[in-house]
């Protein structure tokens, strides 16, 4: 059983998968239902390296929040970040700037309710209802705007969530308005699952996450489908590229970069 399950998270649906909880169950946690680790395992049936990439996108964050502190970034905005596990942002980057704050976004409750109570003494971190499909009403939010300062550079921080959100929903649009609101000399990162590598797994991945995601696209974004969500940002070297090529800490991490088929980006925003 999982830890939710022990603390009676009630209010919600626990019989449906919830994507935060799925990275939860992968990543070793124990916040997390039946319904997250069945279909989680399902997944891991049609590719068994999901695990794996789970660690990967934690591992790409990691690197990203150290390039952005070393460009002066003292401030950030964790967008559907789901559980703050181990060497999640805040631990990152509190243990280069002890006073640097951070802020977790995220609308499932599960996450609201762990994080509050695990980072509870911690006054410059937060954990922040919101959907990055409003961002509007996400950057107005008062207990973000008590931690962040958006007339100062801030890092966006968004590593595992728009491969989840159809078109039809226009994420591309919502992405572009958190970068018009913004300071100049933010940066945004991003990671994407693509399937330029594994094309036969388009189906069978599709069809196992409608429950979840019911407008989920027949024919998910490629590489050059995410690089939309960088427009009018300035790409910092190596650019786009698998999230095992983004700036390795060892030319072993960068092997086989498509066994991660994930993709991901470091941008500035001028």
């Amino acid at each position: 059983m999982g830890g939710a399950e022990r603390r009676g998270v009630a209010g919600f649906d626990t019989s449906t998968a919830n994507i935060a909880r799925m990275s939860d169950y992968l990543l070793g946690g124990k916040d997390n239902f039946a319904a997250d680790r069945e279909l989680a395992e399902r997944l891991l049936t049609i590719a068994p390296e999901i695990r794996l990439m789970a660690t990967e996108v934690r591992d790409f964050l990691e690197r990203a929040v150290h390039y952005l502190v070393d460009q002066g970034i003292k401030q950030f905005v964790n967008v559907a970040s789901g559980l703050p596990t181990q060497r999640n942002t805040h631990e990152v980057a509190q243990s280069l700037i002890p006073d640097a704050r951070v802020v977790y976004v995220d609308d499932d409750p599960v996450v609201l309710t762990h994080g509050r109570a695990i980072l509870a003494t911690n006054p410059n971190t937060g954990v922040v209802k919101g959907n990055i499909l409003q961002p509007a009403e996400m950057l107005d939010n008062p207990d973000i705007r008590r931690l962040i300062d958006f007339d100062k550079p801030v890092g966006l921080l968004i590593p595992a969530r728009l491969q989840y959100l159809p078109d039809v929903s226009d994420p591309y649009k919502c992405v572009a308005y958190l970068r018009d609101h913004v300071a100049r000399g933010s940066h945004l990162a991003i990671g994407h699952a693509v399937f330029d590598a594994r094309p036969d797994l388009v189906g069978p991945i599709v069809e196992a996450f409608r429950r979840i995601v019911p407008n989920a696209d027949d024919a998910p974004r490629k590489r050059e489908d995410v690089m939309r969500f960088f427009d009018g940002t300035e790409l910092v070297d190596p650019g786009l590229v698998y999230i095992r090529q983004w700036r390795p800490d060892s030319t072993v991490a960068a092997s086989r970069p498509d066994k991660a088929w994930i993709v991901g980006g470091v941008a500035l925003i001028p």
